[in-house]
């Protein structure tokens, strides 16, 4: 098709752009339902639904051979990490604000740019540091809410301090999921990764679950429920492992600065208003540093072919 890059770099680029839009989506959405649901929960429904769309289409696909799922312990690590973001992430989102949630998810590409150096040795140049640094300058005054006072007394509040545990984990998963591929296709791989998730949610939040009241759930919650899950879970799982194999880690993650903006867009369509103006300051530094990744153009070689 026309409209999609034929070089492996620009694809990359292009799965990072939907994925930012589609993350985005989650903050907005996703705290109209934190307080109606217990986190662990609600993730292990969402990837329960994800998995099953997952594990479907890889079944008519490359199939579910055996020989893909070796080495188990990998599928159990990257689902336990993914599953520990994820749960935070909707606890953090019962306090704090879309936006405000959206700015720590910013500082993920400092964290993600020195993950990919220790385990995957992926260099990154002064520009790209001055640019991550700009986009984390940018995250903190947004996070800060643009009051120097709280900035300098480091006042934190609890939701964007859940968050940011969180933040650690997904940073990590974005090299690490490059590092454990063995170049098994996408589909299988991800389905191995919400499989170990969903069994280690369901475990540890068994009580939660059954304690739900699921008949209470609207039509509006469960069509927010099946965003997450499809979308914002299945899809971007796809986007996020295709792209670590296109791009260094660091600009992959470099998309989240993205993230904020396309909140707001959510935040506006969705009737909610407007941040205030000053924190609109560190949105511009956040999108002034994906510009500088971006046109930085030293990029590493790929570890090895991505299948979608």
């Amino acid at each position: 098709m026309a409209l999609i890059p034929q070089s492996a770099s620009m694809r990359g680029h292009l799965a990072m752009l939907i994925f930012s839009a589609i993350v985005a989506g989650s903050f907005s959405f996703g705290s109209m339902i934190a307080n109606k649901i217990d986190p662990v929960a609600m993730n292990a429904v969402r990837f329960m639904i994800a998995g099953t769309a997952i594990g479907l289409l890889a079944a008519m696909g490359p199939g579910l051979k055996r020989a893909y799922f070796a080495a188990p312990w990998r599928f159990v690590l990257l689902g336990a990490m993914f599953a520990l973001y994820f749960v935070f992430m909707f606890e953090g989102l019962k306090t704090a604000p879309p936006v405000s949630t959206a700015a720590v998810f910013t500082l993920t590409p400092v964290m993600s740019g020195l993950f990919g150096w220790v385990l995957l040795r992926q260099r990154t140049t002064g520009r790209m540091w001055v640019a991550l640094t700009l986009g984390a300058i940018g995250a903190l005054w947004v996070i800060f809410r643009a009051d120097i006072g709280a900035l300098l007394a480091f006042d934190i509040r609890r939701g964007e301090a859940i968050y940011f545990v969180g933040c650690v984990s997904h940073a990590a998963f974005t090299p690490l999921l490059a590092k454990l591929s063995r170049g098994e296709p996408a589909l299988v791989f991800n389905f191995g990764v919400m499989a170990a998730m969903v069994l280690m949610l369901t475990a540890y939040g068994a009580p939660a679950i059954a304690e739900t009241d699921w008949a209470a759930f609207t039509v509006k919650d469960w069509s927010i429920l099946i965003y997450i899950a499809l979308f914002a879970s299945a899809l971007t799982f796809l986007l996020l492992r295709y792209s670590s194999h296109q791009l260094p880690s660091a600009k992959v993650m470099a998309y989240t600065y993205l993230v904020p903006t396309w909140v707001i867009c959510w935040e506006m369509i969705l009737g909610n208003g407007l941040p205030q103006p000053m924190m609109l300051i560190g949105i511009g530094l956040t999108v002034a540093a994906l510009y500088l990744l971006l046109k930085d153009e030293e990029t590493a070689r790929p570890l090895r072919p991505a299948h979608l």
